[in-house]
Parts: C-alpha cells; structure tokens; sequence
C-alpha cells in the first residue's frame, strides 16, 4: 500500500464551556461509533454519527467523523478513487463549521481538534494521491492547529497522535521519497525516535485516538522499520478489538509470510477467500488476489505444483483485471512463477510466452535476469 506523509490527526473530545450538553451521551456515542468505523460496521456508524449531529448540531464531532467513514471506504480500497470528491467535500464542510466557531470564539478547543483533524485527513489523500504540494500546504497549517490544539490541553494524550506522526514522518519520508524534500522548507525538522515515543504513549493511554496511534505504528513497523515483531504486536492487539477489518487482516497475513509463518499465513488468507466469499464489506478482488497469489506460492514452495497453478492462475486473472495502469508486483511474479510451473510440466510454450511478458514488464528485483536465464534454458527444479 502506498505510505502517507504530511498526516496531522488530531481526535478528541474536549468539552465546550457554556453549552449545555449531555458530555456522558457524547462520549459514549464516539467511542461506539469509533469501534464500529474500525470495525467496518459503515451503515451503523453512520446511525451513530447522525444520532451526534441531531443531539449535538453546533459541535463538529458529527461530521468529521462521518467522513472518517468515508475515509475507511477508501483506505480498504485505496487505488479505488471514486469516494475522494464526496471525501474532500464533507471535509470542507467540517473546517467551513470549525472555522465558524473559531471566528466568535478562536480558543474554542473542539473546532481547533476537529479542524486540525480535517486538514490531516486531507492532506494524507492528497499525498497518497501524489499531490505533494497542496499535501504540505494542508500539512503546514495543521501543524500549527496541533501545536494550538496542545497549548489549550496538554493533558490530553491525543493530541500526540499528531505529533507523533509528524516526527516520524517529517524525518523518515524526505529520505525514502526525494521529491518531498523541497517542501520540507515550510517544516521543522523531524524526530523519529520521538515520534515512535509519541504514537506508542498514544496507542496505550490515548482515549479517542488510540487505534489510529496503533494502526500508524503497525505500518510504519511494517514498511519502514521492516520489524515483523512489531508489526505483529500491533497487529495482535487491532485484529483482537477488529476481527473483520480487511486491511488489518491482509497486513497480518502478509507480515506472517514475511517471518516464513507459512501455514499460519495460509490459514489467514483462506479466512480472507471465505470472508470474500461471504460478501463482507472490503474483502474485494484485491484481497482474494492477495489471498490466492500466497496461498500459490506456499504451494509452489511445497512442490505442489498443480495445486500452486490454480491459485497463480485465479490470482493471475483478478492481476490482469485489476491493473489497470501498470502491472502490478503481482502480476509480475505470478507470471513468471507460471512461466517457471508450465516449465515443470513440460507447456514450454505457455512458459516461452509468460518469460517474454516479464520481460515486457518494468525489471522489478531479478524478475529479468530470470526470465531471460528461462528463456535460454527451461527452468527444471
């Protein structure tokens, strides 16, 4: 999955002096609702969220967080862009209300946090969108609201959500993406020791913000620190609270391949295919892709060659659906591990034809070398 940058997150729920609100109702309402966003329980947290809106309609909470569900649409599918417009537009509103409160009262701490929030969310698409700039204007701002929003509570550990990742990300990111860099002017320098610091006091004593504190360590552990313990550690404690969550569940399965857990993955994945199968909400035809390519490849492992086919083949067929710019990684290395199988048995030329469309394919790791050493000598095991 592509990785985010700029991302200034702020979740909390600090009550407003003078209103006269049922604070108890509204705390409740957000921790349900937050539990049923991770949860991939869309339709009732959009019950929950426009319960907030009705008992509390001058207050923000309601829609930014109707548009985390939205958010939530798009991360379980994140190449699928058809939710950004109706995205960026419930996130206009919730700055457009935040910036209302703010102009008769600028101390008011909820519009601060929930504004500061909208901008994060924001510039985190735009920046998985590659719209860097417009990313670090979004990111600028937002900094300045987090720094705002921690000065009207520094007892509240949500707040270091934001930091957290600003840290992390503002030190890491220019150094694995170059075309960041000249936007780092407008930033202070990052932490990422810190920022690690920051997001695991959040992930254990933060009250609204705690999941995302979890889900960001358990990526960053995933694609920058290349820690599988880590990664798993986080993973552990997210699938336990959210069981059906599709991007947690294929992180899992993932990261168990990457520590050589093979039969552990495999029965992740299987669980994947089932729940596709099931028709539950983001176990799409990029998870079953997913699914099929691993549980393939444990089979080529085993020298089950017939049984590794068909699931390289079904992973194939969902690739070649669902590549729509470029071949993907997987369809890469699911062609040329077919290439090498129909070798095995004796189909030199489906294997001649699968070599020479690796070749066709930008070189990714030794796919080239490979498939040119197959094409001179046919592959035998």
């Amino acid at each position: 999955m592509k990785k985010t940058i700029f991302i200034l997150l702020i979740l909390s729920a600090a009550a407003v002096k003078g209103q006269n609100y049922d604070w108890k109702k509204y705390d409740s309402l957000l921790v349900a609702g937050i539990n049923q966003i991770y949860g991939i329980k869309f339709d009732d947290a959009e019950r929950t969220f426009s319960e907030v809106e009705k008992e509390f309609p001058q207050h923000p909470a309601g829609k930014f967080f109707k548009a985390m569900i939205t958010w939530w649409r798009i991360a379980v599918d994140i190449d699928n862009e058809s939710y950004d417009d109706g995205f960026y537009k419930q996130l206009e509103e919730v700055i457009d209300m935040c910036d209302d409160i703010l102009d008769n009262n600028p101390k008011n701490a909820d519009a601060v946090f929930f504004k500061g929030g909208a901008l994060g969310f924001r510039g985190r698409l735009l920046a998985i969108r590659e719209s860097w700039f417009k990313a670090a204007m979004d990111g600028k701002e937002g900094l300045g609201l987090i720094i705002k929003a921690y000065q009207l509570n520094p007892k509240n550990v949500d707040v270091q959500l934001g930091f957290g990742i600003y840290h992390y990300y503002a030190d890491v990111i220019p150094k694995k993406y170059p075309v960041v860099k000249p936007f780092m002017v407008f930033f202070p320098s990052g932490d990422k020791e810190r920022g690690l610091r920051e997001l695991e006091d959040v992930a254990i004593h933060g009250k609204y913000a705690k999941y995302e504190a979890r889900y960001f360590l358990m990526t960053i552990y995933f694609s920058f620190e290349n820690d599988n313990d880590k990664t798993i550690k986080y993973l552990d404690l997210l699938l336990n609270d959210f069981p059906d969550n599709p991007v947690f569940e294929r992180y899992y399965g993932t990261t168990l391949y990457r520590k050589n857990d093979l039969a552990k993955a495999v029965d992740v994945f299987r669980d994947v295919l089932k729940k596709a199968g099931k028709g539950y909400f983001g176990y799409n035809d990029r998870a079953r892709r997913e699914a099929y390519y691993y549980i393939g490849d444990n089979f080529k492992k085993k020298d089950m060659t017939d049984s590794a086919r068909v699931y390289y083949e079904k992973s194939e067929k969902l690739s070649r659906i669902l590549d729509k710019k470029e071949p993907s990684g997987f369809l890469q290395n699911t062609v040329l591990y077919l290439g090498m199988i129909y070798d095995q048995l004796g189909m030199r030329d489906k294997a001649v034809a699968c070599y020479n469309e690796v070749l066709d394919m930008k070189p990714r790791g030794d796919s080239h070398t490979l498939a040119k050493q197959y094409l001179s000598t046919p592959y035998k095991k």
